[in-house]
């Protein structure tokens, strides 16, 4: 008689037609077994998420489940659960048909062989603090418990690689560039135990490991040069970029490198580096679309600054909870909120374009800064001393700015007045008082469109009867009275016509005169017919501090006084010297009109002047002092030096590397649950920051929590996630596998870690060593485990055919940057200078023809910009370089933990034909012919060693001989053809080399930088 239970017959039953799946296990673990299948097929609908659960059962929580009796432990056969997953009738199924979820029959024989065992449940794998296993003194952690691994499943590790492939792998892993021959010669002779890790030192000490290991870290902070919505213009985040590099190179501790991020604003010890570390909080997409909705991008950024953290630091699908508690992990939408609350105040706009950002100084331009400084600061002190000599000159001056006030009676302003610019470089308002203001257009200096001249067009009516115009200058609250940034402006030349378009009547003008003349650049000048020349027209530096004026004299007095007249004012010097804010007076009074001595002072000073000498305050008379220093001919000569410095400070500041950083406003956005996420539904509570409910965290009281609490507690030891998160990633760089295999999502939907005591050994020791990452990677690159070969057999592919047990290395194509940087290298072309702005290597034509307010067209660099590496590479969010995307690059709208990698033909083409590969290919090809003496074949061998570090074959000899005696014969007899594909890339042609051989080289180089040995790393 059978001793099995009838659930248990029908189980192997049905196993028996999946003899394929792997057996069940003897002892059940939930972590590893059982919540897999839960989460997978049961906690959508019950699992953590209230408004969404069915029956009112939870399968997340046990004690919920034993009391809706959904199990019996120890009785598998009496539980309902087993009953709801054996059951022929659909209307009790459980996962119900229209789930389009059907249990295999492994997974039901493991629910029902768990609860036989007592159904016990653990906390989450990822929730569970990191346990670090003990590791044998002077054993390799990795090493150890990868091979302890390997013997329970009954496979044992591979063998050793060869040192030409371990350099090569070291070389692409740490720097993303290929080893010189000479490199990989020079290891291979090196018999020495310690050689390895001193080539690992090396490359620590190499600039280019920062480049390489920046990478990933700028796809999981979602960076790019631009905004991502609409109109997707640029935002100035490149110095964030150095920043990153800097942080690898000097091996900053990931604990530190964490908190400048979050919070580098924040800290302590706040510097320009910390702050510009801040730039990660601003890396979000923004708008300046003019009908977008306030509230709605609020929220929107606030649910993008929540995902980044949650896939950056923690592994969890933060993302889910926007519209409701998640469905599979404990993240509640009140977790969502409240750590979205910590970025509230963040000074920012909400909508519209980023401000220019803070400026980022290296050394130099520090030293630079401060010598301007320096000088300016003299110079001014200078300027500042009393000068009782002046006495009786400001005596004189006084007089005569009473006559002005006194005689400007005699004009009357224009208040009807419509101002234009012709360019549209500069912004002109007119206000009810008839004052123009002019703003330079902060986009189209941002986008080099402004080439800083400009044309002014007022239009209104003069009364019958005027005599003359006068056009002040008004200096108001800028530091000049022009729009340069010395304070100065040149009028190149002014027009009058009246009349409409159809019949324009030029207005003749007999005169010019000004109250204040800069040397060279006369009043005179400003009519004298000529304005297309820079050095021509009425300037005033030296006198920028005070209004001027202009007063011109017509030949004819107006006698049509509801004519339209247009007033063209040219500004042709260029750099913006246009001005800033001016005014237009007619007079009526009889010829001849002229400027007084001295420009009408301003309306205070005007008013100290009419009070008699001997009843003026000191205050008074320092006011006088101070406005005749402005202008007294005496100190005209450091008044322009003066300028010149303040220009050259504009200048600099203007030109210096700037980068939106985080600034804490105290004032902070309103922060409330929003039911199902709807940002116009307000009736949600509101919170305020706080850390996740569901995991450890410190007692904090008497004050709001800030983003240095929370960035403090994501590197803190009761954190489970972030070490854990962190090494994952690592190991995925070095293995080409997360142990966890899904980066972002360490939760319920994630996938249990193939060798769980492996990461959490790593994530300990992460953070023993005081978060030293490259600790970590020389732990991992120096464990045999990542010296064996990638070769695999027929039987460790059957038994991990995606060798997730590291049985073996793993080889895999290059990230999209490193393959074009490996060109570069091979080529001879690279630019190995690090750090600095984006660049813009060859793109097609009218690849941007759809990119919109304004529209755009992409310019290729000059120069080093052509060759630099692939992550400086202008990363355009909604039009990502195409010859990056066909390689997998993400967009960067999201955080990318970890990037797809493709197979496909539009590869090849790429490295065929792409100007970027066929200038290599020429390049290298050029290298060929003049640094290689020899004949073909020596050549060949030589090429094969610059490219992968070894001897071609003898075949691989053979197929490429024959390939350059074709394309020799071809190019012979075609010497046109030759110098058209020679003609591709802006690098010259060697003059010596023959043309016909040049190009065929260029063949037998573009077969090898396609090899899929060359893009890729074993």
């Amino acid at each position: 008689m059978s001793l099995l239970k009838p659930t248990s017959l029908l189980l192997l039953a049905a196993l028996g037609l999946h003899a394929a799946e792997p057996p069940v296990p003897a002892k059940i673990v939930f972590n590893r077994d059982v919540q897999p299948i839960l989460s997978d097929n049961c906690f959508y609908c019950h699992g953590n998420d209230p408004k969404h659960r069915e029956a009112d059962l939870r399968l997340d929580i046990r004690d919920e489940a034993l009391k809706a009796k959904a199990f019996i432990p120890g009785k598998g056969a009496e539980s309902e659960l087993v009953s709801r997953i054996l059951t022929q009738d659909e209307d009790d199924l459980m996962p119900p048909p229209d789930s389009h979820k059907k249990l295999t029959p492994r997974q039901k024989e493991i629910l029902r062989k768990w609860i036989d065992q007592g159904a016990a449940y653990q906390l989450h794998w990822s929730y569970e603090k990191p346990v670090k296993a003990a590791i044998p003194a002077g054993k390799n952690g990795v090493d150890v418990l990868v091979r302890q691994r390997l013997s329970e499943i009954g496979l044992k590790p591979s063998p050793r690689a060869d040192a030409r492939t371990l350099a090569r792998r070291l070389y692409l892993d740490l720097l993303g560039m290929p080893p010189k021959p000479e490199e990989v010669a020079a290891f291979e002779k090196d018999s020495s135990p310690a050689a390895y890790a001193r080539l690992v030192d090396s490359l620590f000490k190499n600039p280019h490991y920062g480049e390489r290991m920046a990478i990933g870290w700028l796809d999981v902070v979602r960076f790019a040069d631009t905004i991502g919505y609409h109109s997707d213009n640029p935002h100035n985040v490149w110095p964030y970029r150095d920043y990153v590099i800097q942080a690898f190179n000097s091996n900053k501790r990931f604990d530190r490198f964490t908190l400048e991020q979050i919070a580098g604003d924040l800290l302590p010890d706040a510097n320009q580096e910390s702050k510009v570390g801040s730039a990660f909080n601003r890396l979000l997409l923004t708008t300046e679309e003019g009908g977008a909705q306030a509230k709605d991008y609020e929220q929107r950024m606030l649910t993008d600054r929540v995902r980044a953290v949650g896939n950056a630091w923690m592994g969890q699908t933060t993302g889910c909870c926007q519209c409701h508690d998640h469905k599979f992990d404990p993240w509640t939408q009140r977790d969502f909120y409240s750590l979205g609350a910590f970025f509230a105040d963040i000074k920012e706009p909400i909508l519209g374009r980023r401000e220019p950002g803070m400026t980022v100084l290296d050394e130099a331009g520090q030293k630079k800064q401060a010598d301007i400084a320096q000088r300016l600061a003299a110079l001014q002190a200078e300027f500042a001393k009393p000068r009782p000599d002046l006495a009786p000159a400001q005596a004189a001056w006084e007089k005569q700015a009473l006559e002005a006030v006194n005689t400007n009676s005699q004009w009357q302003p224009v208040k009807q007045v419509t101002a234009a610019a012709t360019k549209k470089n500069i912004t002109l308002k007119a206000d009810k008082e008839g004052i123009v203001r002019g703003v330079i257009d902060a986009k189209r200096n941002e986008r080099k469109q402004n080439d800083g001249t400009e044309t002014y067009t007022l239009t209104t009516r003069l009364p019958a009867g005027t005599t003359g115009i006068r056009i002040d200058a008004l200096k108001e609250k800028l530091p000049g009275i022009g729009l340069s940034s010395n304070g100065n402006f040149v009028l190149s030349e002014v027009t009058l016509t009246s009349g409409d378009k159809k019949q324009k009547a030029k207005i003749a003008l007999a005169h010019a005169s000004a109250t204040y003349e800069q040397k060279s650049f006369a009043a005179a000048a400003a009519i004298d017919g000529i304005a297309d020349q820079k050095n021509n027209g009425w300037g005033v530096l030296g006198g920028t501090k005070a209004d001027q004026s202009l007063y011109l004299e017509l030949a004819e007095p107006i006698t049509d006084g509801n004519a339209s007249v247009v007033l063209t004012l040219t500004f042709a010097w260029g750099e913006n010297h246009e001005m800033a804010n001016l005014r237009l007076s007619t007079t009526s009074a009889p010829k001849p009109i002229r400027a007084p001595g001295t420009g009408l002072p301003a309306a205070e000073i005007a008013a100290i002047l009419k009070a008699a000498p001997d009843k003026r305050s000191a205050a008074q008379k320092q006011q006088l002092t101070t406005a005749y220093k402005q202008i007294a001919p005496e100190l005209r000569e450091l008044r322009s030096k003066i300028a010149t410095v303040e220009k050259e400070k504009a200048d600099f500041e203007n030109s210096a590397p700037k980068c939106i950083v985080s600034v804490s406003d105290a004032t902070k956005r309103t922060v409330r649950i929003l039911p199902r996420g709807n940002w116009m539904d307000e009736s949600g509570e509101v919170v305020k920051a706080a850390l996740p409910g569901y995991l450890p965290k410190p007692k904090i009281e008497g004050r709001d929590l800030t983003r240095l609490d929370l960035a403090q507690w994501l590197v803190s030891r009761d954190n489970p996630l972030t070490a854990r998160t962190v090494m994952n990633r690592l190991w995925k760089q070095f293995f080409g596998t997360g142990l966890s295999k899904v980066l972002d999502d360490l939760g319920a939907q994630g996938e249990p870690p193939v060798n769980p005591a492996l990461l959490d050994w790593l994530a300990c020791e992460f953070m023993d060593s005081g978060w030293d990452m490259q600790h970590m990677i020389r732990v991992i690159v120096g464990s045999e485990t990542y010296k064996q070969v990638s070769t695999s057999t027929k039987a460790l592919t059957a038994a991990d055919p995606y060798n997730r047990e590291c049985a073996r290395q793993s080889p895999f194509r290059l990230d999209a940057e490193l393959v074009r940087d490996n060109a570069l290298v091979i080529s001879g072309l690279l630019v190995p200078k690090i750090g600095g702005p984006s660049v813009k290597p060859y793109q097609p034509a009218k690849y941007w023809e759809n990119l919109n307010f304004p529209q755009r067209e992409w310019q290729n660099d000059s120069g080093e910009g052509l060759y630099r590496r692939g992550l400086y590479t202008w990363w355009q969010r909604t039009f990502t370089h195409p010859s990056l995307l066909a390689f997998d690059a993400p967009s960067r709208e999201e955080c990318v933990a970890e990037r797809n990698r493709s197979n496909i033909p539009q590869q090849a083409l790429v490295l065929l034909n792409d100007p970027t590969y066929v200038e290599a290919a020429r390049a290298f090809a050029a290298r060929i012919l003049t640094e290689c003496s020899g004949d073909a074949g020596q050549r060949i061998t030589w090429a094969f060693q610059q490219a992968l570090q070894r001897k071609p074959t003898a075949e691989e000899l053979r197929t490429l001989s024959s390939l350059l005696d074709q394309q020799m014969a071809d190019y012979q007899k075609d010497p046109a053809a030759a110098e058209a594909l020679l003609k591709t890339g802006a690098s010259s042609v060697p003059a010596n080399l023959n043309k016909s051989e040049l190009a065929a080289w260029t063949h037998v180089s573009r077969v090898l930088l396609n090899l899929h040995e060359t893009i890729t790393r074993s």
